[in-house]
């Protein structure tokens, strides 16, 4: 299969780290701390939501998020988005991942509340799956054209 990877931020309450765990899939964290970086191959963003509800959605997507995406490497890796949340904030509920799926015009693939469930693992692990077979596909194809 076509390489990919999951690509994530978690502050220091680490639940999205938690949540990433589950999945079991390759997987490489943006630091709290960050420092810039570069991802040299095809990935999904798991983001967490930081916003105060209503309709607030200022700082909603991790500063650090941010910082990484602005490199232009970094961003055309990006296939897709996977947000978290809190529903007690409403609206703005894993808002981060509609204002990047928005801003990169990459897909937003789920949304789940904080650690998430076990449904959510297994949703987030097929959507990994079906991306790294299409992957696959095109790749296949591209060698049958030359």
């Amino acid at each position: 299969m076509a390489e990919l990877i999951i690509v994530y931020f978690s502050s220091k309450s680490n639940n999205t780290h938690r949540f990433v765990q589950k999945l079991g899939l390759p997987a490489q964290r943006i630091p709290v701390d960050y420092r810039p970086f570069e991802i040299a191959t095809n990935y999904l963003l798991i983001v967490p939501t930081y916003a105060a509800g209503g309709s607030d959605t200022k700082g909603a997507v991790p500063k650090q998020v941010i910082h990484f995406l602005n490199n232009l490497t970094n961003r055309n890796h990006c296939k897709g988005v996977i947000s978290s949340g809190n529903t007690n904030f409403g609206d703005t509920f894993a808002i981060a991942g509609p204002i990047i799926s928005q801003k990169l015009q990459v897909p937003l693939l789920h949304q789940f509340e904080l650690l998430g469930t076990p449904k959510d693992v297994a949703r987030v692990r097929d959507i990994f799956a079906h991306f790294c077979h299409q992957a696959h596909i095109k790749a296949k194809s591209n060698r049958q054209k030359d």
